[in-house]
């Protein structure tokens, strides 16, 4: 019987040395005369426990890991085919790891497991059984559908999904357009890149069915540029759905047309922000344009256009396979379904936890963060990227929901948290998000262009102990003006971390008083 054996093909994973142990793999099959089916699978997001190696047993599948080079061998010695041995770097069956046990994988529960750009693996797994639903509805039809699973857009918005397809379908236009924003820049994110390196089929599904939505028959992946193995990937699995005629002139038999591309960024975070997007996509340097008009309304080449993100497109096929219902029940309140949290920064265990709506952040800090991997107590925690606000102990028990951030004065957004022990200084902090303002703003509007600058060198100054308490009370000042003035959220929410520092790391801002 042949043995099958796992290696995850993904970023993170060939980072700390899956290719090597691939290959070590297989030449010590060789030598032993064992016959391995050796495959590739996606990484299932335990990134502190990559390379992780899995074997096929009767029983399920057994995990081993972190594998390094050095540890094939003794694998091999300890009989590691047969799942339960005893060797140091057994984890028993994957699926019974609590962390991983203990999360609500609804638009991850392929990640990981299938080979990702095996159409018969996504097919075997309920792939484009979504879409198979959705050729039998009308356009309105499936705007409908998403809508009632109350699914909001997973970027800094959290935008109702479904009143944006509403707008596309009802604009009066001969094209329309689907563009899925997939230039993740946002610090500790990872999860847009896991979804089309793991599972690009999904994103080309949902894709399709928003397409199928609001009339739209050409779609465009914008791809970060820094994402070599998702382009290797997406363009892969794009080849294979156009061929199995899920992409074409009559999309899983509907007679009906749906053609996608991937398009490479510009390296440049303002084009994570959808009219500067739109603008780079049409081949201009990424801009912000002004707001109204929408891009649902006048958008790529100044025609109706969604633009949502890889989570959002992600969430659609199990909206579709299993009912609007289904996904509603996950969450709380407004913050339906469940989000693909990504744990970063100083952190025992890093990865990426989904989970529905309404647990707590202390939650993904401890239970599965495990703390820091310094071992010392954890100071702050930013959430959503290098625009979210800064968080202290003290609110670790807000819930994660878009309104309870919302009410603390900061935002999840895309669902990344970097955390910080307590020797990072606050004060520094703030000057890395001014400073990252100065070094990716688009300069189209003053309050970002100029305010950035400006706050590099007020910050400089408290820091210095230069008349820092008027230097402070000038720099909230600017703030609010950046807030208040901004054209987009990159001018708009820089101040969101640099007030967050403020208000509850004070002493850090105070140190060199009267110096």
């Amino acid at each position: 019987m042949t043995l099958r054996v796992y290696v995850p093909y993904e970023t993170t994973a060939l980072s700390l040395g899956a290719e090597d142990v691939a290959t070590l793999i297989r030449r010590e099959a060789e030598r032993r005369g064992m016959e391995i089916e050796l495959i590739r699978n996606g990484s299932r997001g335990l990134f502190w426990l990559e390379p992780l190696v899995e074997v096929d047993t009767a029983d399920g599948r057994y995990g081993f890991g972190p594998v390094e080079p050095e540890d094939v061998a003794s694998l091999f010695d300890a009989g590691f085919e047969r799942g339960a041995v005893e060797h140091p770097l057994a984890l028993g069956l994957t699926d019974d790891i609590p962390w991983l046990k203990n999360q609500q994988r609804v638009t991850f529960s392929r990640i990981g497991i299938t080979s990702p750009v095996s159409l018969d693996d996504y097919r075997a797994l309920d792939g484009f059984k979504g879409l198979d639903r959705a050729v039998t509805l009308s356009p309105q039809q499936l705007v409908d559908c998403v809508k009632a699973s109350g699914l909001r857009g997973r970027g800094g918005a959290a935008f109702p999904t479904g009143i944006k397809w509403q707008t596309v379908l009802d604009a009066q236009a001969e094209q329309k357009y689907i563009v899925c924003n997939a230039d993740e820049g946002d610090s500790g994110t990872f999860a847009d890149r896991m979804v089309m390196e793991c599972d690009p089929y999904m994103l080309i599904e949902g894709m399709i069915i928003a397409g199928l939505a609001v009339g739209a028959t050409q779609g465009y992946i914008y791809l970060r540029e820094e994402y070599p193995l998702a382009h290797e990937l997406l363009n892969q699995a794009i080849e294979r759905a156009t061929a199995a005629g899920y992409l074409g002139d009559n999309v899983a038999g509907s007679g009906r047309r749906f053609e996608l591309e991937v398009r490479l960024g510009a390296g440049a975070y303002i084009c994570g922000e959808e009219t500067s997007l739109l603008e780079s996509l049409e081949g201009k340097r990424g801009m912000v344009r002004a707001k109204p008009p929408l891009p649902a309304i006048v958008g790529l080449f100044g025609r109706p256009t969604v633009v949502n993100n890889v989570l959002t497109f992600a969430a659609i096929p199990s909206i579709l396979a299993e009912g609007a219902e289904y996904y509603a029940d996950y969450g709380i309140d407004r913050s339906r379904g469940t989000l693909p949290f990504q744990l970063a920064g100083n952190l025992a265990r890093g990865g990426l936890v989904e989970l529905a709506f309404g647990r707590r952040l202390r939650d993904l800090i401890d239970d599965f963060g495990g703390g820091t991997r310094s071992g010392r107590p954890v100071r702050a925690v930013q959430v959503g990227g290098p625009l979210g606000a800064y968080l202290s102990p003290e609110q670790f028990d807000v819930l994660l929901d878009y309104e309870a951030f919302t009410k603390i004065g900061a935002v999840l957004g895309h669902g990344g948290v970097v955390v910080f022990d307590d020797t990072v200084n606050m004060a520094e902090q703030a000057r890395f998000s001014m400073e990252f303002c100065v070094e990716e703003s688009c300069g189209k509007c003053t309050p970002c262009r100029i305010g950035s600058v400006r706050g590099v060198e007020v910050i400089d100054k408290i820091i210095e102990g230069d008349n820092s308490a008027a230097n402070i009370e000038l720099l909230e000042d600017l703030c609010d003006t950046m807030i208040q003035g901004s054209l987009c959220a990159m001018g708009g929410m820089t101040p969101f971390p640099v007030k967050s520092a403020l208000q509850y790391f004070p002493e850090d801002f105070n140190r060199s008083e009267g110096a």
